[in-house]
């Protein structure tokens, strides 16, 4: 079993409102999930050469959870050379196959100037397996580097995962982190963005829903470090059941940020009145000339909506769904496209307990 560690608490503010104290280590041992890699020839590495590229994104350990991976990675490593474009799509997908079993998967993408890539990473598992999975993604992306990453969180009810996403832009870069979390019964992400180069860009984008009784958590950082960077983030999901979800995010913006541009919004639909959503943004500011907005909101379906909807005819249920699909459309509008995702609003219908 794993040997005892010493676990972060909810006094921390970085783990408030999450469930951690409920996560005893314990009860897990160390495995390895199941994974394939398509579309990876000519980019993934192997052995050391793998390896040598952890850390690549993460210089430091932001919690035990990172460090446990860094001292136990199953790597996988893509890396991109200048000047190239590959225009295959990679789909990495990593299945928990039985219980008792903590993984630490970590993916790690190296794209060197005025190169570009799309990644797909997947993470499934049966409802009755009861596991931990312990991702972390990190992205660098040199000069005028463009790349685009996915992660599709379809896990069963009874696994948990916390994970961290990094990625570094260089300058004049462009990466962009997508997240669909319908899975898990504690799911959790750490999402971070460093712009380091000036003119260097990001979007950080997801979708979730949670019933019964989940938690999606995410916290998540937009870091400026040079000037005229941009960085847009958009988080939309929805709670039902005794369901929770959690977000923080902060923008910082660092005495070098100068005509950094920074965007943040996150919003959560409350369907049940057993659900539960927190929502906290922020804002560190240390130079003027920027231009800077976050917006969070928490509520139930507009009433409007609904009157408008059932006034002409619509039946309440299917009233609620179109108002669901509303919301979420913005969302799927900016998600790459992906076969995986073909079957995302079939996922939502599912999640409503509607009939299609």
């Amino acid at each position: 079993m794993t040997t005892a560690l010493a676990l972060p608490s909810t006094e921390e503010e970085i783990w408030r409102y999450s469930r951690i104290n409920e996560l005893d280590m314990s009860k897990f041992a160390s495995g390895k999930l199941t994974t394939t890699v398509e579309g990876g020839e000519g980019v993934q590495l192997a052995g050391a050469a793998a390896t040598a590229l952890v850390g690549a994104g993460m210089h430091v350990q932001p919690d035990v959870f990172a460090q446990l991976n860094t001292d136990t990675p199953d790597v996988i490593a893509l890396h991109i050379g200048k000047n190239k474009v590959h225009t295959q799509t990679v789909v990495i997908t990593h299945s928990v196959d039985k219980s008792g079993v903590v993984a630490y998967p970590r993916l790690v993408i190296d794209a060197a100037e005025n190169s570009e890539i799309v990644v797909v990473e997947r993470f499934t598992s049966a409802d009755n397996v009861h596991s931990l999975v312990v991702p972390v993604v990190e992205v660098h992306a040199e000069q005028s580097a463009r790349v685009t990453y996915l992660a599709i969180n379809e896990l069963g009810k009874n696994t948990w995962q916390i994970g961290h996403q990094v990625a570094v832009g260089e300058r004049d870069s462009n990466v962009r982190l997508f997240t669909v979390a319908l899975g898990g019964d504690y799911a959790r992400m750490r999402a971070e963005v460093r712009l380091v180069g000036q003119g260097a860009s990001a979007q950080q984008t997801a979708l979730y829903f949670a019933d019964g009784t989940q938690m999606h958590d995410f916290r998540t950082l937009q870091s400026h470090e040079a000037p005229r960077t941009h960085s847009d983030l958009l988080f939309k999901g929805a709670v039902k059941d005794t369901s929770k979800s959690v977000y923080t995010g902060l923008i910082k913006i660092t005495e070098n940020g100068t005509k950094t541009e920074a965007f943040q919004t996150n919003r959560t639909l409350t369907l049940s009145r057993g659900a539960w959503a927190e929502s906290v943004p922020n804002l560190e500011i240390e130079t003027n000339d920027v231009k800077c907005s976050h917006a969070s909101t928490v509520g139930p379906i507009d009433d409007d909506q609904r009157f408008y909807l059932e006034s002409r005819g619509v039946p309440p249920e299917i009233a609620e769904r179109l108002v669901v699909f509303g919301f979420f459309d913005e969302v799927i509008d900016r998600l790459p496209q992906s076969e995986f995702l073909a079957g995302i609003r079939d996922k939502v219908i599912a999640k409503l307990g509607v009939t299609k």
